[in-house]
């Protein structure tokens, strides 16, 4: 991306130097520092708890009677261009099995490629038609049997859904007031339906979705990939020559972003993310872009629908969402607060479900830690002491030798991570370029490391993604690696661990060039700022 591109919207706040820190992160880290950590990472990283306690917010816990019956019809959307779509629509039935007379709201359910059994999202999409909605489940071209080929939040796949959006409220059943909603594809989908403005959409509800699809999916930090190539030859096998073909930023992925039009997020947005989703970045930066219109509820869940991850979370705030804006009901609630998040890892850790004003949450501030030589991460730099590690030399390296630790004291304190981080690296390749991915750990007691969040960054893409920045081999140059978000409580006698390193598989392919990566430590070199909140005693 570009210059102008590559600045996040990110509150003002107070930042702390790596020299002069509060008195409250020193009584955090203690005097000094621990040896770098040895211990594995736990693969796969955190996973999400199942709790029972409930949300006390009315919004989450909003629900009514049903009142009708559910009659399916399959449908067929016809589209501007002369193409059509595939779906079923779910409408209210009355006693006898017919549908319901009056006109209902409508809600386009999913928009996605995989409704290859449109049946699947017969279930969820019958909640709402039970209680006066109108539901559409709709293949996009290419996909199930809609006719054509899928490419993936394009142009005119975006066109499509307008259709589908102004098709669903001309339907004589129908009111004209339309929602969308979906998970993962169908959430990249409705998001980008809202900035395409269709005249008769009036809230979303996206989960688990990009901000852009380029930064989120396809490149992080400029590098591929590795573990969305089996996703395009299972679903848009052409994305395999066309995705390969924009390695940079370029009109091909603005035109598949949701940031490009950050402008044009107009419409009441309620976003459902996971602060253990890929999707995470996008979610939290759509916020930030758009805090007056997007409401963030980041959860203890991965990819997927929450409902059957976390017991406490159910499809009632969704009805209440849709009974405000589409049913203009005034009785049903809007959340209590703009950002709902929990704080994980969970009860004994993590605080659970916390309400805030703004994200990161009031009070929110930088802490920055040096990384020294000596395999520490201290509020002081310590000495200029170089560091290395070898890249794909095609050896039998031991693990240790292909990567750079970097580790805290035990905490004295519990530590609340916030909000995003940046990894700045000063560092010099042998090679003409490079890879950097810096993973942050939570390192218990008895040594074993919990994945928390990581960051990505290819050296030529450091100035932006438009456009190729050289690298000479044995000049140093300053790398800032977006860390993505996360909400994590690091409890008092654990420990910190930044691992760097220029392979994060399969977050990224392995495709650093051969050679050794030497970061410079010490004064006025790399650092680590973190977004941290003081934690209650």
């Amino acid at each position: 991306m570009g210059e102008s591109t590559s600045r996040q919207p990110r509150p003002r706040r107070r930042v702390f130097g790596a020299l002069g820190m509060a008195t409250a992160v020193t009584a955090a880290f203690g005097p000094g520092a621990a040896a770098a950590a040895s211990a594995a990472p736990v693969p796969g990283g955190p996973r999400p708890e199942e709790h029972t306690a409930p949300l006390t917010d009315p919004f989450f816990s909003y629900d009514r009677p049903a009142d009708h019956g559910v009659v399916r019809e399959d449908v067929t959307v016809p589209l501007r261009d002369g193409g059509r779509l595939a779906g079923q629509l779910y409408r209210p039935a009355d006693a006898s099995g017919r549908p319901a007379a009056g006109r209902f709201p409508g809600i386009v359910y999913e928009y996605t490629a995989y409704a290859t059994s449109l049946e699947a999202f017969g279930t969820g999409a019958s909640y709402f038609v039970r209680r006066g909605y109108n539901a559409l489940v709709c293949q996009v071209r290419g996909s199930g049997t809609s006719p054509g080929t899928v490419d993936p939040f394009g142009p005119r796949e975006q066109r499509d859904n307008h259709d589908v959006i102004e098709w669903l409220a001309r339907h004589p059943g129908c009111t004209g007031r339309i929602g969308q909603m979906g998970v993962s594809y169908g959430g990249h989908t409705t998001l980008l339906a809202a900035v395409n403005r269709p005249p008769h959409l009036e809230a979303i509800i996206p989960m688990n979705a990009i901000h852009d699809w380029y930064e989120n999916t396809i490149y992080r930090g400029g590098i591929y990939s590795a573990r969305i190539r089996d996703w395009q030859r299972a679903t848009a096998p052409d994305t395999l020559r066309t995705y390969a073909a924009h390695p940079r930023y370029d009109d091909f992925w603005r035109d598949r972003s949701v940031m490009s039009r950050w402008d044009r997020l107009a419409v009441p947005t309620l976003e459902i993310n996971g602060w253990y989703d890929r999707y995470r970045d996008g979610m939290v930066k759509n916020y930030l872009a758009r805090p007056d219109q997007v409401w963030l509820v980041s959860g203890p869940w991965e990819h997927g629908y929450p409902e059957g991850q976390y017991a406490g979370f159910g499809p009632g705030c969704y009805l209440a969402w849709w009974d405000h804006w589409l049913a203009r009901n005034p009785r049903a609630p809007l959340p209590a607060a703009r950002v709902t998040s929990y704080e994980t890892p969970g009860p004994g850790a993590g605080r659970g479900w916390q309400q805030f004003d703004q994200w990161p949450p009031k009070g929110a501030h930088d802490l920055t830690l040096g990384l020294r030589a000596d395999g520490t991460l201290a509020t002081s730099p310590g000495p200029g002491a170089d560091a290395a590690f070898d890249v794909n030399t095609g050896t039998t390296e031991p693990r240790e030798n292909q990567q750079l630790r970097f580790t805290t004291a035990e905490l004295r304190q519990d530590l609340v991570l916030a909000g995003d981080a940046t990894a700045h690296i000063r560092a010099a390749f042998t090679a003409e370029d490079g890879n950097i991915a810096a993973v942050l750990y939570d390192q218990a007691p008895d040594g074993t490391t919990t994945r928390v969040t990581a960051g990505w960054l290819k050296a030529s893409h450091r100035h932006g993604h438009t456009k190729l920045s050289p690298v000479a081999p044995g000049t140093t140059y300053d790398l800032d690696v977006h860390i993505w978000p996360t909400h994590y409580r690091v409890t008092a006698g654990h420990r910190l661990v930044l691992r760097v390193s220029s392979d994060d598989h399969p977050e990224i392919d392995s495709d650093a060039p051969p050679g050794r990566v030497t970061l410079r430590p010490g004064p006025h070199g790399s650092s680590l700022r973190l977004t941290v909140t003081r934690a209650p005693r």
